[in-house]
Protein backbone atom coordinates (compact mmCIF):
# COMPACT_ATOMS: atom_id res chain seq x y z
CA UNK A 1 0.00 0.00 0.00
CA UNK A 2 2.86 2.38 0.83
CA UNK A 3 4.35 1.76 -2.62
CA UNK A 4 1.06 2.64 -4.32
CA UNK A 5 0.76 5.90 -2.34
CA UNK A 6 4.38 6.78 -3.10
CA UNK A 7 3.88 6.01 -6.79
CA UNK A 8 0.73 8.18 -6.90
CA UNK A 9 2.53 11.04 -5.14
CA UNK A 10 5.47 10.95 -7.57
CA UNK A 11 3.28 10.72 -10.69
CA UNK A 12 1.00 13.55 -9.54
CA UNK A 13 4.06 15.75 -9.06
CA UNK A 14 5.09 15.23 -12.70
CA UNK A 15 1.50 15.57 -13.89
CA UNK A 16 0.91 18.94 -12.27
CA UNK A 17 4.24 20.48 -13.26
CA UNK A 18 2.95 20.78 -16.84
CA UNK A 19 -0.10 22.79 -15.81
CA UNK A 20 -0.44 26.40 -16.86
CA UNK A 21 -1.28 29.06 -14.29
CA UNK A 22 -4.16 31.49 -14.66
CA UNK A 23 -1.64 34.36 -15.05
CA UNK A 24 0.12 32.57 -17.92
CA UNK A 25 -3.19 31.91 -19.65
CA UNK A 26 -4.12 35.60 -19.29
CA UNK A 27 -0.72 36.60 -20.72
CA UNK A 28 -1.44 34.52 -23.80
CA UNK A 29 -4.88 36.07 -24.13
CA UNK A 30 -3.56 39.62 -23.77
CA UNK A 31 -0.74 39.45 -26.32
CA UNK A 32 -1.82 41.43 -29.37
CA UNK A 33 -0.69 41.88 -32.95
CA UNK A 34 -1.49 44.96 -35.02
CA UNK A 35 -0.86 45.37 -38.72
CA UNK A 36 -0.18 48.74 -40.27
CA UNK A 37 0.55 49.66 -43.88
CA UNK A 38 2.14 53.05 -44.38
CA UNK A 39 4.14 55.18 -46.77
CA UNK A 40 7.09 57.28 -45.65
CA UNK A 41 7.33 60.70 -47.30
CA UNK A 42 8.85 64.11 -46.67
CA UNK A 43 5.32 65.31 -45.78
CA UNK A 44 5.13 62.91 -42.79
CA UNK A 45 8.81 63.38 -41.95
CA UNK A 46 9.42 59.74 -42.97
CA UNK A 47 7.53 58.50 -39.93
CA UNK A 48 4.21 57.03 -38.84
CA UNK A 49 2.86 57.69 -35.33
CA UNK A 50 0.43 55.11 -33.99
CA UNK A 51 -1.59 56.06 -30.92
CA UNK A 52 -2.23 53.31 -28.38
CA UNK A 53 -5.72 53.43 -26.92
CA UNK A 54 -5.74 52.28 -24.20
CA UNK A 55 -2.11 52.90 -23.26
CA UNK A 56 0.06 49.87 -22.62
CA UNK A 57 1.63 49.11 -19.25
CA UNK A 58 5.17 50.33 -18.69
CA UNK A 59 6.32 46.71 -18.25
CA UNK A 60 4.91 45.56 -21.62
CA UNK A 61 7.23 44.59 -24.46
CA UNK A 62 6.77 46.03 -27.96
CA UNK A 63 8.19 44.23 -30.98
CA UNK A 64 7.93 45.49 -34.56
CA UNK A 65 8.46 43.48 -37.73
CA UNK A 66 8.58 44.66 -41.36
CA UNK A 67 7.51 42.56 -44.30
CA UNK A 68 10.78 42.33 -46.18
CA UNK A 69 9.69 40.03 -48.97
CA UNK A 70 6.97 37.59 -50.03
CA UNK A 71 8.01 34.03 -50.90
CA UNK A 72 5.45 31.38 -51.89
CA UNK A 73 2.64 33.77 -50.88
CA UNK A 74 4.07 34.10 -47.37
CA UNK A 75 5.52 37.26 -45.87
CA UNK A 76 9.13 37.20 -44.74
CA UNK A 77 9.20 39.27 -41.54
CA UNK A 78 12.30 41.00 -40.19
CA UNK A 79 12.47 42.52 -36.73
CA UNK A 80 13.17 46.23 -36.32
CA UNK A 81 15.52 47.96 -36.15
CA UNK A 82 16.53 46.77 -39.59
CA UNK A 83 19.35 48.11 -41.75
CA UNK A 84 19.12 47.79 -45.53
CA UNK A 85 22.04 48.65 -47.77
CA UNK A 86 21.00 50.17 -51.09
CA UNK A 87 22.75 52.15 -53.83
CA UNK A 88 22.47 55.47 -51.92
CA UNK A 89 23.79 54.04 -48.64
CA UNK A 90 22.36 52.65 -45.41
CA UNK A 91 18.61 52.84 -44.83
CA UNK A 92 17.30 52.01 -41.37
CA UNK A 93 13.73 51.07 -40.48
CA UNK A 94 13.34 51.82 -36.80
CA UNK A 95 10.80 52.54 -34.08
CA UNK A 96 10.41 53.92 -30.61
CA UNK A 97 7.51 53.75 -28.22
CA UNK A 98 5.98 55.10 -25.06
CA UNK A 99 2.99 53.82 -23.12
CA UNK A 100 0.82 55.97 -25.40
CA UNK A 101 2.23 55.54 -28.90
CA UNK A 102 4.57 53.78 -31.30
CA UNK A 103 6.56 55.73 -33.86
CA UNK A 104 7.79 53.93 -36.99
CA UNK A 105 10.43 55.90 -38.88
CA UNK A 106 13.21 55.84 -41.45
CA UNK A 107 16.79 56.96 -40.89
CA UNK A 108 19.62 57.03 -43.39
CA UNK A 109 23.09 58.29 -44.12
CA UNK A 110 21.80 59.89 -47.36
CA UNK A 111 19.05 62.30 -48.41
CA UNK A 112 15.76 60.43 -47.99
CA UNK A 113 14.17 62.42 -50.84
CA UNK A 114 16.28 60.26 -53.20
CA UNK A 115 14.77 57.07 -51.78
CA UNK A 116 12.92 54.88 -54.28
CA UNK A 117 9.25 54.03 -53.77
CA UNK A 118 10.00 50.33 -53.26
CA UNK A 119 11.67 51.24 -49.94
CA UNK A 120 9.28 53.94 -48.74
CA UNK A 121 5.78 53.37 -50.16
CA UNK A 122 3.16 50.87 -49.04
CA UNK A 123 5.33 49.33 -46.32
CA UNK A 124 3.74 46.60 -44.16
CA UNK A 125 4.52 46.22 -40.46
CA UNK A 126 3.32 43.97 -37.66
CA UNK A 127 3.44 45.28 -34.10
CA UNK A 128 3.37 42.74 -31.28
CA UNK A 129 2.56 43.86 -27.75
CA UNK A 130 3.46 41.31 -25.10
CA UNK A 131 2.22 41.69 -21.53
CA UNK A 132 4.99 42.46 -19.06
CA UNK A 133 4.31 39.44 -16.89
CA UNK A 134 5.08 36.99 -19.69
CA UNK A 135 7.90 38.97 -21.27
CA UNK A 136 9.69 39.30 -17.93
CA UNK A 137 9.13 35.71 -16.84
CA UNK A 138 9.71 33.58 -19.93
CA UNK A 139 11.66 35.70 -22.40
CA UNK A 140 14.38 33.04 -22.74
CA UNK A 141 11.87 30.57 -24.18
CA UNK A 142 10.82 32.64 -27.23
CA UNK A 143 13.00 33.74 -30.15
CA UNK A 144 11.77 37.34 -30.41
CA UNK A 145 13.77 37.85 -33.62
CA UNK A 146 11.44 35.40 -35.34
CA UNK A 147 7.91 36.74 -35.89
CA UNK A 148 6.51 33.27 -36.57
CA UNK A 149 8.00 31.92 -33.33
CA UNK A 150 6.47 34.82 -31.38
CA UNK A 151 2.94 34.36 -32.71
CA UNK A 152 3.22 30.62 -32.19
CA UNK A 153 4.42 31.07 -28.59
CA UNK A 154 1.44 33.34 -27.86
CA UNK A 155 -1.00 31.25 -29.88
CA UNK A 156 -1.98 34.25 -32.02
CA UNK A 157 -4.00 33.36 -35.10
CA UNK A 158 -4.18 35.44 -38.28
CA UNK A 159 -7.82 36.29 -37.60
CA UNK A 160 -6.76 37.95 -34.31
CA UNK A 161 -4.47 40.46 -36.02
CA UNK A 162 -5.99 43.94 -35.86
CA UNK A 163 -5.47 46.33 -38.76
CA UNK A 164 -4.58 49.95 -38.01
CA UNK A 165 -5.56 52.50 -40.63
Amino acid sequence: MKRIILLLAISSTFLFQGCTTKEEINAYLLAEVFEVRTSFTAANNYSKLITLNPPIYSSDMVLVYRSFDVINNQNVWRQLPQAVYIAQGELDYNFDFTRNDINLFLESDFDLTTLGAVWSQNQLFRIVIIPGYFSNKNNKEVDFNNYNAVVKAFNIKDNQIKTIQ
